[in-house]
């Protein structure tokens, strides 16, 4: 029986009209898949599929997903994420063929506790004032209503002031220079904010890995990742799903802190608002 499977000129182009060619006969594709996406199961069989095809330096993922839920695409990956990804599948996965792994998928969090990642705004090294100390920055993420609708979020704040590289002044340039690539001071927190090019958040595996900024070269390169990828609640994950973004929210050190729930969230980035002190921007999902 033919699959129901989409694999686009660019997913073909990485992995070879061979290797396409018998994906598309069945030799090389699953007869069911857990949905890089949405998560719930799919059938090649009976549901029109996509390929999705997550490349990292020197790995890639080919990973299947409801047609309905991403088009079939190449998405550009940081390596060490792409290898967590890998083990966590296979982990969670038995008896998937070589290269057809179902894999890293868009998903979406609720609040928890920030996780520390590397600053690197505007993609070059930021520092913190104490010479040779990197910043550090932390996630929370929640749900934020813009004009009653639930919009998956994620507040960036670093744990000190973020100065330009070889900066020695002390001062805090962290806003400016999110500014400097393009995000933009909030002043409504109910307006959706433009959506930024090339930037996106990677979610794979229910999990939040990565914001990914545009490299130099071409594709996407890491502009905070992870320690340990933060799990997502259903909530965040059927929020960013559904609208295929995640609005990024950017505020000063201390302005905002950890907040246990999304209605103190909400009050601390309304505060932070009236004092000028947030810029923002939707971010699409990396693979959406």
């Amino acid at each position: 029986m033919p699959r129901m499977l989409d694999v686009s000129d660019e997913v073909r182009s990485e992995i070879g009209d061979d290797e396409a060619d018998r994906l598309l006969g069945g030799d090389r594709a699953p007869d069911s898949y857990e949905c890089t996406s949405c998560r719930t199961p799919g059938d090649t069989h009976v549901e029109p599929t996509s390929t999705v095809l997550f490349v990292g330096d020197e790995t890639a993922v080919l990973a299947f997903a409801h047609a309905r839920c991403i088009p079939s695409q190449v998405v550009p990956v940081a390596e060490e994420q792409l290898v967590g990804a890998v083990r966590s599948i296979h982990q969670a996965q038995t008896g998937a063929p070589d290269l057809a792994i179902p894999a890293p998928a868009p998903t979406a969090p609720m609040p928890t506790a920030p996780q520390p990642g590397p600053a690197n705004p505007g993609g070059s090294a930021a520092q913190s004032p104490a010479p040779g100390q990197a910043a550090i920055l932390g996630i929370t993420c929640g749900l934020v209503l813009h004009d009653k609708v639930g919009h998956a979020s994620l507040v960036v704040e670093p744990t000190g002031p973020v100065g330009r590289p070889g900066s020695t002044s002390g001062e805090d340039e962290f806003l400016d220079l999110l500014q400097d690539a393009g995000f933009q001071p909030v002043t409504d927190l109910d307006e959706t904010p433009e959506q930024l090019p090339g930037w996106s958040v990677l979610v794979a595996m229910g999990k939040l890995h990565a914001i990914l900024q545009p490299a130099a070269a071409g594709g996407s390169t890491g502009w905070w990742q992870a320690h340990q990828p933060l799990q997502v609640t259903d909530a965040w994950r059927m929020a960013a799903s559904q609208l295929s973004e995640v609005t990024m929210y950017a505020v000063p050190a201390g302005m905002v802190g950890r907040q246990p729930r999304e209605d103190l969230l909400r009050q601390a980035l309304e505060r932070a608002v009236a004092l000028g002190q947030v810029v923002a921007a939707s971010l699409p999902l990396a693979g959406t």
